[in-house]
């Protein structure tokens, strides 16, 4: 298999984008990725589409044509595919493009991933996000995505002594950081009080604990490594691109604070990468509720299960930690458009890679982390990058 590249990344602000439709942000991000690769559409050889549900917010399904007929691709009849995975539709989307590349089936590919959230009420937008659980087994008797993961909050909890400040921190943190990203959805920042001081969503979860409804794209484009420097002074090389599954109810995993895919994928993609977890400088990492980010740290390997609430509260995910964690905000404070997650984090990593992240730079960045999840991690996807020097 050849080796895969980052060329260009392209990302529109996430947030409330009434006044753009869906056809429109996918666009933008996809040319803004092909400009940044310095190609031009005859340069695709096909397009990958990470999407969970336009099909029930915009009544619009087949999008993947849609988008390359408004791009002006419809007369080239490229192959075009939409990928679905929950909330992890982005990411999967790159891997299905990752492999197109990496097996000498096309040499160039645009990978989008684009979601519209906030064009229908906020109860019709969580009742779909929620379709990403079991419906026979959870959903039918009224358990909510933040529900589920409040119950596995509460067990985190009682088995290794997590706390509500603890977890209110990783809001804390993710809106700082999101304070230096043009193209967050929230950019204010927050204290632990504030965090624990707002409504409950499903206890231990405050408000404040949970990511946002957000609209918006974004896309890279991939080719081969070799003649990369043609396209961009700075290749980023996709070291691993993995993908594990798990049971799709909370109840019928044998540990429910352990996301038993993300730990299959991450081993995975360490091993094939040649790499430890300790090598890793900055990752973008699952955090819709502020539990999954800390699941998310221990089941990638970067602190012992139950270390991550006082490794949070401890600083060591900040500007100056020994990792630096979601750079851009996270889902928490980027935003959560769900099929442009996956891509977004991706996008980051190369910016942070590259040098090119201005005020929110990492430095000394050499290898990235991207992970996401589908659900309540009956999908994870994991991809860790690499500058080429």
């Amino acid at each position: 298999m050849r080796e895969v590249a980052v060329l260009g990344v392209g990302q529109t602000k996430f947030g409330e984008l009434w006044d753009r439709s869906f056809r429109e942000i996918g666009i933008e991000a996809g040319l803004e990725a092909l400009v940044d690769a310095k190609l031009g559409s005859g340069d695709v050889n096909g397009l990958y589409l990470g999407n969970m549900a336009a099909g029930s917010l915009l009544s619009q399904e087949h999008i993947a044509p849609l988008i390359a007929d408004y791009a002006g691709l419809a007369g080239r009849h490229l192959p075009v595919v939409r990928v679905e995975g929950g909330g992890a539709s982005g990411a999967l989307a790159l891997h299905q493009g990752y492999l197109a590349v990496a097996s000498g089936l096309y040499d160039f590919v645009v990978v989008g991933g684009a979601e519209k959230m906030t064009d229908v009420a906020d109860a019709t937008a969580n009742q779909i996000a929620s379709a990403t659980a079991d419906h026979e087994w959870e959903v039918v008797f009224g358990a909510t995505l933040p529900a589920l993961w409040a119950l596995i909050a509460r067990r985190h909890m009682h088995d290794f002594g997590t706390t509500s400040d603890q977890l209110a921190r990783v809001a804390v943190h993710d809106h700082e950081m999101a304070g230096k990203n043009p193209l967050a959805h929230y950019r204010n920042r927050l204290t632990v009080e504030q965090v624990l001081g707002a409504g409950r969503v499903a206890e231990p979860l405050g408000m404040l604990d949970c990511s946002p409804l957000s609209d918006g794209a974004a896309a890279i484009v991939l080719g081969p490594l070799e003649g990369a420097r043609k396209h961009t002074d700075s290749p980023i090389r996709i070291a691993a691109s993995e993908v594990a599954s798990d049971t799709m109810a909370v109840q019928h995993r044998t540990e429910i604070t352990t996301l038993a895919s993300t730990v299959a994928a991450a081993q995975r993609a360490f091993a094939r990468a040649r790499r430890a977890p300790a090598d890793v400088r900055v990752a973008e990492i699952h955090d819709a509720y502020t539990i999954s980010a800390l699941l998310s740290l221990e089941d990638l390997g970067f602190v012992p299960k139950g270390g991550a609430g006082p490794a949070f509260a401890a600083g060591d995910f900040g500007p100056h930690g020994r990792l630096v964690v979601n750079p851009s905000g996270g889902l928490k404070a980027q935003g959560r458009p769900f099929g442009a997650v996956g891509v977004a984090q991706v996008a980051e990593i190369v910016r942070q890679l590259r040098g090119e992240a201005k005020e929110r730079q990492v430095s000394g960045a050499s290898v990235g982390l991207a992970h996401d999840v589908g659900g309540t991690g009956a999908t994870s996807v994991v991809h860790l990058l690499e500058r080429v020097n």
